[in-house]
C-alpha cells in the first residue's frame, strides 16, 4: 500500500516524492518509463571516461535561494558561469548581444554608453507586440534579427519567429556592457559529482521505492494507493481525448576528440550554417581533466520524445481543454514541464513540486 504513486522521476517527481518522504512520513512508489531516474537531466560516464548528458547539456542556474538550498542538501557544487558564442559570418561572437556583439558584426569600437545610442537607432517601434519577430525587432533591429535569431528560430522551431508566440523571446537580454555570461542569475552551479549522483541522493529515502522500465498504466490497477502525482504529458494521461498535444524533440550526435579542448566555450550556436543547431563539449561544463573530450550536435525534430512545447496560441488552447479535465481529479496532481505544458528551467520546475509539498502538508489538498 503506498500513500502516493509519483509518475516520472525528473525533477518535478523526484522533488516532491522526497518530500513526502521525509517530511511527512508517506510511501512513495515512483514509476519511470525509462531505465534510470533523473529524467532528462541524466547524466553518465561515456566508454572514454567523459560525464556526459545523454538528453542535451543542463546548466543549472537559479535566483532562487530556496530552490538553491534545498537541493544543496543533496550535492554539493562547482561553480559554473555558462559562456556561449554564435557562429556568424565566419566570426564567433558573443549571445547574449551585448558590446563586443555589436562591435564585432559590425565593425565599430562603441562604449556602453554609444551602444545604448546605436539600439536606439537600429530597433524599430512597434505600436502591438503580437510574435516573437516583434519582440526581437523592437529591441535590435532587422539586421541582428536576420543575422542572429531568423535561422536559429526556424531551425529549432520549424517556424519563423513570427509564427510563434512573443514569450519565445521575450526572455532575450539585451546587454550595452562586456557580460558575456548566458545567465545572470545568483546561483550558477553544476553538481559536483553530475545530476545523476544528486538524483540518486533525493530518491535514496527508504520509504521510497523505484520502478523503472515500466508504463505506470499498465500497473496502475494492480497496486493500492492513496494519490497520484503526475509529471508526464497531460494530453497522454487522458489518452488524447482531446487530441495530442504538439512538441519540438531533439536528435543528439554524440562525438569524441583525442584532444583536451574542442572549442573555446562550453556551446556555440549556429544560427545560419548547418543543419544542426547548436554544439556542446561537456568539459567546459563538469570541470573534468581529460586527454579526450566529448562534444555533441543537437539537431531540432518533430518527432522523438517530448522537450519544448510548441508556443502558439492554438496549442494554449487545446491544452486549456486538458487543463479543465484535470482540476476535475481530486486524487491527481499534475506537476512539470510535461503535465503544465510550459517550458521552465530546472529549478523553476524545483520551485513548482516545493510549492506543491507545502500546499499538501497545510491540507490544502
Amino acid at each position: 500500500m503506498y500513500d502516493y504513486i509519483v509518475v516520472g522521476a525528473g525533477f518535478a517527481g523526484s522533488v516532491i516524492a522526497e518530500r513526502l518522504a521525509s517530511q511527512l512520513n508517506k510511501k512513495v512508489l515512483v514509476v519511470d518509463k525509462r531505465n534510470h531516474i533523473g529524467g532528462n537531466a541524466y547524466d553518465f560516464y561515456d566508454e572514454n571516461g567523459i560525464l556526459i548528458h545523454k538528453y542535451g547539456p543542463h546548466i543549472f542556474h537559479t535566483n532562487s535561494e530556496k530552490v538553491f538550498n534545498y537541493l544543496s542538501n543533496f550535492t554539493e557544487w562547482n561553480y559554473y558561469e555558462h559562456r556561449v558564442l554564435a557562429s556568424v559570418d565566419g566570426k564567433l561572437i558573443p549571445m547574449p548581444i551585448n558590446r563586443l556583439t555589436v562591435n564585432s558584426i559590425f565593425g565599430l569600437s562603441l562604449s556602453n554608453d554609444e551602444v545604448e545610442d546605436f539600439f536606439s537607432k537600429i530597433k524599430i517601434n512597434i505600436d502591438k507586440i503580437e510574435n516573437s519577430k516583434d519582440i526581437i525587432v523592437s529591441k535590435i533591429g532587422i539586421e541582428l534579427y536576420e543575422k542572429i535569431f531568423k535561422g536559429y528560430t526556424k531551425k529549432q522551431w520549424d517556424l519563423y519567429p513570427e509564427e510563434l508566440n512573443p514569450s519565445v523571446c521575450a526572455r532575450i537580454p539585451i546587454r550595452f556592457n562586456d557580460d558575456d555570461r548566458y545567465f545572470s542569475d545568483k546561483y550558477q552551479v553544476m553538481p559536483k559529482h553530475g545530476y545523476s549522483k544528486m538524483f540518486e541522493s533525493l530518491l535514496s529515502h527508504p520509504n521510497i521505492s523505484i520502478l523503472l522500465k515500466e508504463d505506470y498504466k499498465k500497473i496502475i490497477n494492480d497496486i493500492k494507493f492513496n494519490k497520484l502525482i503526475y509529471t508526464g504529458p497531460i494530453d497522454d494521461f487522458f489518452d488524447l481525448s482531446y487530441g495530442k498535444l504538439p512538441y519540438r524533440s531533439l536528435k543528439f550526435k554524440f562525438e569524441n576528440y583525442k584532444k583536451e579542448i574542442y572549442q573555446p566555450v562550453a556551446t556555440i550556436n549556429y544560427p545560419n550554417s548547418y543543419d544542426f543547431t547548436r554544439v556542446t563539449e561537456f568539459k567546459h561544463l563538469t570541470n573534468q581533466t581529460a586527454e579526450s573530450t566529448t562534444i555533441v550536435r543537437e539537431y531540432s525534430s518533430s518527432i522523438g520524445d517530448p522537450y519544448y512545447p510548441i508556443p502558439r496560441e492554438e496549442n494554449d488552447e487545446l491544452y486549456s481543454k486538458y487543463k479543465e479535465l484535470s482540476l476535475k481529479l481530486k486524487s491527481v496532481h499534475f506537476i512539470g514541464r510535461l503535465a503544465t505544458y510550459k517550458y521552465y528551467n530546472m529549478d523553476q520546475v524545483v520551485a513548482q513540486a516545493l510549492t506543491l509539498f507545502e500546499k499538501i502538508a497545510k491540507g490544502d489538498f
